[in-house]
């Protein structure tokens, strides 16, 4: 949402330039940033800045509470955790979808929710099971939860690794900030440029009063392209400015579309919220490898995860479970991976078309929208 904002882009480049001019200061990138992050979001609401000033404190509290605690640790751990997804992950979808009503909140507030309570967790983890060795300063917590370049729109940022660039001075050279530069317009080329052209095509097309199987299967591939430079275009430019402001961003769209296989695809494509939701469930597992069906039934459980973390819908539901079976079957097959250095040309890049076909196939899922999927998944069978 901030990058369609003018006001917020010119705010960033400007917090870029103070970095950059104060770079000799060995704190200025912790202190600055935290300075930055609360007038940011005080300038865009008072009442998003005040919630996020409570929020992140009180999950502080909890985080220091669980490095040091020595008692009743699991509990706690469980219990912070459940009051995150219940009390706001939940909470959100719910009012997003107006089922949830309360004079005390709007929209505004949860802004940015959906990926802020997954760091918040992701910190938790990193409590639990570090101990004492794993407190760090309020200031760096606040930081990581409340970094602006992705705030609402990823990549998800690990804990271990934000602290890991917050000790570390600012700095970037003449090839980093051509790069950052570069991916930010880029970002912006595609979101703005290439989406709104699409998405009026889109609409073009689904507007006729009957589509046939032709307009059915342009719309599905056309739709995944469309998708592809939204999310791929929010994530340039939050790259972009994050790596600008000193910190390490990962690459959150790796050739998603050279994926021989789903399981390799779900690495590619949206890759660090895949990475969360594996790292945080088969974490519990790690003393001890699991057999093929119980992996299998954790892909299963982790992809309707990540539908659900989309919307509480039965479409993003049933879009989790087609992809979870299908990475279930993979496993269960022992296809999940593909060397392509190993196989034939020919091979590597059927399998490559095979997965995009799937893909395409439930992507339009996306488009939120019942009677817009109902329309085109019924315009396939439609051959006259």
């Amino acid at each position: 949402m901030f990058y369609m904002n003018m006001n917020a882009i010119i705010a960033m480049a400007g917090m870029v330039a103070v970095l950059m001019l104060t770079r000799k200061w060995a704190g200025n990138k912790r202190i600055l940033m935290i300075i930055f992050s609360l007038c940011f979001l005080l300038l865009f609401s008072t009442k998003l800045c005040l919630f996020y000033a409570v929020y992140t404190v009180v999950n502080y509290g909890g985080f220091v509470y669980l490095c040091r605690t020595t008692v009743w640790r699991k509990a706690a751990f469980i219990f912070a955790i459940a009051a995150n997804i219940i009390g706001v992950f939940i909470g959100v979808r719910l009012f997003v979808m107006d089922i949830f009503h309360n004079p005390l909140f709007d929209a505004i507030i949860y802004l940015g929710l959906i990926y802020n309570v997954l760091k918040v967790i992701d910190a938790y983890y990193f409590a639990y099971f570090f101990g004492k060795d794993g407190q760090v300063p309020a200031i760096d917590y606040a930081n990581y939860i409340l970094f602006i370049p992705t705030f609402t729109s990823g990549p998800i940022l690990k804990f271990r690794d934000f602290m890991a660039d917050s000790k570390k001075p600012y700095s970037v050279d003449s090839a980093l900030f051509e790069d950052s530069v570069k991916r930010i317009i880029l970002g912006m080329f595609k979101k703005i440029v290439v989406v709104t052209w699409m998405t009026g095509i889109f609409d073009h097309v689904l507007k006729q009063q009957e589509l046939h199987t032709h307009e059915s299967l342009f719309l599905l591939i056309w739709f995944y392209a469309l998708i592809y430079f939204d999310f791929s275009g929010y994530s340039d430019m939050a790259i972009g400015f994050g790596r600008l402001m000193g910190y390490t961003m990962p690459e959150n769209f790796k050739r998603p579309f050279l994926s021989p296989s789903m399981t390799q695809f779900w690495r590619n494509w949206h890759a660090t919220l895949g990475d969360f939701f594996r790292d945080h469930i088969f974490m519990f597992f790690s003393r001890s490898v699991p057999t093929r069906w119980v992996a299998s039934g954790l892909s299963i459980l982790i992809m309707v995860l990540i539908g659900l973390w989309h919307g509480f819908t039965w479409l993003y539901f049933f879009y989790g479970l087609y992809h979870g079976i299908i990475l279930a079957v993979e496993n269960l097959l022992k296809i999940t991976t593909v060397n392509k250095k190993k196989v034939s040309k020919t091979y590597f890049y059927f399998r490559c078309f095979v997965t995009q076909a799937l893909v395409t196939v439930s992507v339009i899922i996306y488009s939120s929208n019942y009677e817009t999927v109902l329309r085109i998944y019924k315009g396939l069978l439609h051959f006259n």
